[in-house]
């Protein structure tokens, strides 16, 4: 006789509906980043940009996608065809588990981990096994070489990015996203920690590799980097982890810097409760207008320039920063190591 566990099985569904209803807006601001993002290049361009597929455009990224998944998937004959699958699978898994312990307002989280940021950092690191397992699978020199660059970069940024956020973790003493945004209410930490803000964005661009650090897909030099062999279905598992990436870091970021769902206390009152995840929206959009920005503004660095600028500026200044922001806070007995 089948014992049957409808208590389990309400659980199990309850879980599901609590994933889907993270991930399915999640890739759909995926795919609106896109168009935002075509829009703003062609603003700053003069130019009018996607305007033909639905009102103002809005459903190009529907088209895209169907263009893509309707193409025909070419597989180089000397590729190791399983790991050539994999790669941008894993890509796109590590992209949107980050999603799980972010905090869209009191209580609303998949998963309130204690060490979130640990979580987010470790999962930041096994995003690059994707890009460096799609080089090596290809069997293409332009594809390998865009998978070492991004392995040699990884290990220039991952240092300024793990110091400018060891520095929030000195400042409000917890791996907690929560705890870190109710150590906002009063004022953001991008006031006080602005330079430390502006060397976190710069590594946050190279961990996303977007302009001016997008050397693994270096079109001029490398075809397209380390997806160079990958087309139609599962180009858009690169696509949508690269892009994923851009929306989890930009979230992050206001976490960080601007209070996440929180406004300071001189706006705080009790209607701004019901609007915390679209308190948190508007900041993630501030983010991923900057991340736009910077592709339209600068030009790309040569391979050798982000390997000077992140051992020989950012990182001095970055461990500068360690042993200050301590010091200080030491000082004025405001925590005490």
């Amino acid at each position: 006789m089948i014992n049957i566990n409808f208590f389990s099985i309400y659980n199990w569904l309850f879980s599901l509906i609590d994933v889907l209803a993270v991930i399915v807006p999640v890739l759909m601001a995926i795919a609106f980043m896109t168009i935002l993002e075509r829009k703003q290049l062609a603003a700053h361009q003069r130019r009018v940009g996607p305007d033909t597929v639905g009102y103002f455009g809005i459903l190009q990224p529907f088209s895209d996608a169907m263009k893509l998944i309707l193409k025909e998937t070419i597989i180089p004959s000397q590729s190791n065809k399983i790991l050539f699958y994999l790669a941008p699978v894993s890509t796109l898994v590590f992209s949107l588990l980050g999603w799980g312990i972010i905090p869209f307002g009191e209580g609303l989280t998949l998963f309130d981990f204690s060490l979130g940021i640990l979580y987010t950092l470790a999962l930041s690191s096994l995003g690059v096994y994707g890009v460096l397992l799609s080089g090596w699978a290809a069997n293409s020199k332009y594809a390998f070489l865009g998978s070492i660059r991004s392995s040699a970069a990884m290990i220039s940024y991952e240092l300024i990015l793990s110091s400018a956020i060891l520095l929030i973790i000195l400042l409000t003493g917890t791996l907690n996203f929560f705890t870190i945004i109710e150590h906002q209410q009063a004022i953001w930490f991008i006031v006080p920690l602005l330079p430390v803000f502006i060397f976190y964005f710069i590594s946050i661009l190279a961990e996303t590799s977007r302009t001016p650090f997008d050397l693994q897909e270096a079109e001029s030099e490398l075809v397209a980097g380390f997806f160079t062999e990958h087309g139609a279905t599962i180009f858009v598992f690169f696509f949508l982890g690269e892009y994923s990436s851009i929306v989890l870091f930009s979230c992050i970021s206001s976490i960080f810097f601007l209070g996440g769902y929180h406004m300071p206390e001189i706006f705080l009152n009790d209607s701004f409760l019901n609007f915390q995840s679209i308190i948190l929206g508007l900041k993630t959009c501030f983010f991923c207008f900057l991340f736009v920005l910077f592709r339209a503004t600068l030009p790309r660095l040569r391979y050798d320039q982000l390997i000077s600028l992140c051992w020989l500026y950012l990182l001095p200044i970055a461990v500068a920063f360690i042993i200050l922001i301590p010091s200080i806070l030491t000082a004025f007995d405001i925590i005490s190591f």
